[in-house]
């Protein structure tokens, strides 16, 4: 897969993610009142608009990858965390013992390779 191709299929990937977002704020301010529930909507909507911004700066990028993978790594991330927390809301029950917290720890991950990422870009020189 090209880097352009890896790009645009994050960048549509995060748009799912930030609609979600929208969704499920919609739902925690007229459904259903949990303050899990807004976590959730502004964590994917947040990490939506982060997974755009990492993926159009690895165009520009002497490390691509590493953006890339930080968008993508995000994208599962948040959907983990947030699809957990929105399920135990919702349904009842959760996706997968564990599911919110490995989300979360990923998340921190995913914003680590994009730190690393950035401060690599800038000791080559860009």
């Amino acid at each position: 897969m090209t880097v352009g191709t890896w790009a645009l299929w994050n960048v549509g990937l995060a748009g799912l993610v930030g609609a979600a977002g929208v969704v499920l704020a919609a739902t925690a301010a007229h459904r259903v009142a949990d303050p899990s529930l807004t976590t959730a909507a502004l964590f994917l909507i947040l990490h939506g608009g982060a997974a755009i911004a990492l993926s159009a700066l690895a165009g520009g990028s002497p490390v691509p990858a590493g953006f890339l993978a930080s968008a993508s790594l995000m994208l599962l991330a948040v959907a983990l965390f947030s699809g957990d927390v929105a399920a135990r809301v919702l349904i009842g029950d959760r996706l997968f013992p564990f599911a919110a917290p490995v989300g979360g720890s990923l998340l921190i991950v995913a914003w680590l390779v994009a730190a690393i990422t950035g401060v690599v870009g800038a000791l080559r020189g860009v």
